[in-house]
């Protein structure tokens, strides 16, 4: 049988200094069924004169505005065909053979929708990055976390989660995911514009059915921006997009009484923040519960439900990570989940 389609599509906005650095290594993949796509999503810099003169045999795709992570891949997706898409990010430096396990795996099972690799830090070298480690958790109230990082709390890589697993989210920052099921399910949630937006697309996916697995048999090493300062448009994003995940995924009765813990856990970071002096984090977390009650208002099509209760999907701690990290001050994912991961 011939090795299914697999097209790697990086969205850029004004990324030409990472696509000089780690460009090179994604056009080395040993994966012989490949395709390189750079999807421009609305840069001003040189990054589109620059591919052309120096990878003109790649393929470059231009949009005229940035819509952001999830608005700018549902653009661009819409124009590449191949069996498997991963959106990889600019600032990512792959290994040789990272596809071809992950590709076996899929082709394995057809259920399985999304897979990530193990991303570990390209600047720590041997810890684990910040944006989905070794495969993406969730607890019961929506707080995401991975295997190897619990809040901003990374841990060193000792292969500890070296397992295929199946998880709740695969990482924005290297996901495979089935074409067909992509577009199935309607791509991204364009109004998220960026953060969190795969994960509500990996929630819908297991309420439609299917899995989502990890595979650290696939390295790659990203920089990242777990380390940017917290306040300001970074902080609204993740704060209003988290809450329009819950709002729309949760069945009717868990939203009841989720929905209103988590306002009232965020007033509490809000407060805190402010007391630490963070007025920047006290305003986002403000502007988005605003903005989550405008979203809201909008249209009955953000009031919607999901079906099955958090419980039955995989990839969910029923318990608080709040609670676990902050007062009980667990720092590990096994600490918290007990699970025995070879």
């Amino acid at each position: 049988m011939p090795q299914p389609s697999v097209a790697i599509v990086i969205l850029n906005y004004n990324g030409k200094h990472y696509l000089e650095k780690f460009l090179p290594s994604v056009i080395a993949s040993t994966y012989a069924n490949k395709k390189v796509v750079v999807a421009d999503n609305g840069s001003w810099d040189d990054s589109v004169e620059w591919m052309k003169e120096t990878y003109p045999a790649v393929e470059l795709i231009t949009n005229k505005t940035n819509e952001g992570f999830a608005g700018g891949y549902n653009w661009a997706l819409k124009l590449v065909e191949s069996d498997y898409y991963v959106l990889l990010n600019s600032d990512v430096e792959v290994t040789a053979n990272w596809i071809e396990p992950i590709i076996e795996l899929m082709e394995a099972d057809e259920t399985i929708a999304a897979c990530q690799p193990k991303l570990v830090s390209y600047l720590y070298p041997g810890m684990f990055e910040y944006a989905g480690a070794a495969g993406g958790w969730i607890d019961s109230l929506g707080y995401p976390f991975s295997r190897g990082r619990i809040f901003d709390i990374l841990e060193k890589d000792e292969h500890q989660y070296d397992s295929v697993q199946q998880v709740f989210w695969a990482s924005g920052a290297a996901m495979f995911v089935r074409s067909k099921v992509f577009h199935e399910m309607g791509g991204f949630d364009a109004s998220f514009f960026a953060h969190q937006e795969e994960i509500d697309l990996c929630w819908r996916m297991q309420l439609a059915g299917y899995k989502i697995y990890a595979c650290p048999a696939s390295v790659v090493y990203h920089v990242g921006a777990g380390t940017l300062p917290r306040g300001g448009r970074k902080v609204f994003l993740n704060f209003r997009n988290n809450l329009m995940m819950l709002s729309k995924n949760l069945p009717l009765k868990e939203k009841l009484w989720k929905l209103p813990l988590r306002l009232a856990l965020d007033a509490v970071s809000a407060w805190k923040g402010l007391l630490w002096g963070d007025v920047s984090f006290f305003k986002a977390i403000v502007k988005a519960h605003w903005a989550l009650l405008g979203w809201w208002l909008t249209g009955k099509k953000n009031w919607k439900s999901g079906k099955k209760p958090m419980s039955s999907l995989s990839g969910v701690y029923p318990g608080a990570v709040v609670w676990q990290h902050f007062i009980k001050h667990k720092t590990r994912f096994s600490q918290i989940v007990e699970k025995k991961d070879s």
